[in-house]
């Protein structure tokens, strides 16, 4: 049954049993995208377990990677001993093989969200089943890991996003990073309204945004290099300590600045292709705005980050980030 999960989903159609069992839980289905696992047995160091692939359409690696984890639980050859909600996040986009089909997805996760549409209703109902999971597992300790691919190449071709909360990371969430051959980490400086960002703002989890590799189509993923991210799902699942690595071997980056779109006569001023983390020195011209003028870096080198001169105006072009002290 869960390995047909992704086709229902795409199918928009749930299948008349919603509910069912497995070697060592039951499932739920929820909605379209939306699936619920409950352990047999709940082990003592389980967390409340938020997995979520899928946010932009186009993004197929971490969907692969769950329905590996998903193959394993329905085989018996993991155990499931923490409650965990799966979420297939933009379903339409996904089918099309999009990052997204009329604006970003993962902008839109606010509770104070205005915006009418397909992906702003979608937003909604994800909010929804976060908090309605995380209610009924109020005694646990939250955690939400949401996995994405970037669409352009990375000098850390895995890296981390710490949303910026209030509530704080655990030490050892560090360490399994590490483990899991996160090569990098970026701590964001203000709210940025991302799924991550959600549950950690909102709810206080253990939340980080994951960048594993670059965007691929179905089949063309180097799977083999997120093996130590799936061994590191499953520990979690499984509600047993993941293993650990010291998070110094992972280089650790603070945003300095976002650049934001303000006008449409806007460009970068460094080529299309230039990777993720590409350094800039002082004085380098990094954007030119019609509303905004131009962006220089000041005098410290800066490295930018998911630069994208094509957002919308009002959207963030690139963060700019500083290797933190």
């Amino acid at each position: 049954m869960l390995g047909q999960w992704l086709d229902w989903s795409l199918d928009g159609q749930l299948p008349d049993n919603q509910h069912g069992v497995f070697p060592s839980g039951r499932y739920r289905l929820h909605a379209p995208g939306i699936l619920e696992l409950t352990p047999s047995v709940t082990s003592q160091d389980a967390y409340a377990c938020i997995f979520s692939a899928a946010i932009h359409g186009n993004e197929t690696a971490p969907v692969e990677l769950i329905g590996e984890w998903l193959s394993r639980l329905e085989a018996g050859s993991a155990l499931l001993g923490a409650p965990v909600l799966v979420i297939l996040g933009n379903l339409p986009a996904l089918k099309a093989q999009q990052r997204f089909i009329t604006t970003n997805l993962n902008r839109l996760f606010d509770r104070e969200l205005h915006a009418e549409g397909e992906e702003p209703d979608r937003a909604r109902a994800l909010m929804a089943a976060v908090d309605d999971f995380y209610a009924r597992h109020s005694a646990l300790t939250k955690l939400h890991y949401d996995l994405h691919t970037a669409i352009r190449d990375s000098r850390y071709p895995r890296f981390v996003v710490e949303p910026f909360a209030a509530s704080s990371i655990e030490n050892q969430q560090w360490d399994w990073l590490a483990a899991a051959d996160m090569q990098a980490v970026l701590h964001q400086h203000q709210h940025s309204w991302t799924f991550s960002h959600y549950s950690k703002h909102y709810h206080g989890a253990q939340a980080f945004t994951f960048e594993l590799g670059r965007v691929a189509p179905f089949g063309q993923n180097d799977m083999a290099s997120l093996a130590p991210m799936l061994a590191l799902l499953t520990a979690l699942s499984e509600g047993r300590l993941p293993a650990q690595r010291p998070a110094s071997q992972m280089q650790f980056f603070q945003v300095q600045h976002e650049l934001i779109r303000r006008s449409p006569d806007f460009k970068l001023c460094f080529a299309e292709e230039t990777a993720n983390f590409n350094r800039f020195e002082p004085g380098t011209l990094l954007a030119q705005d019609g509303e905004a003028g131009d962006f220089r870096v000041g005098d410290t080198p800066l490295h930018v980050v998911f630069p994208n001169a094509n957002v919308e105006v009002g959207a963030r072009a690139a963060l700019l980030v500083a290797p933190a002290n």
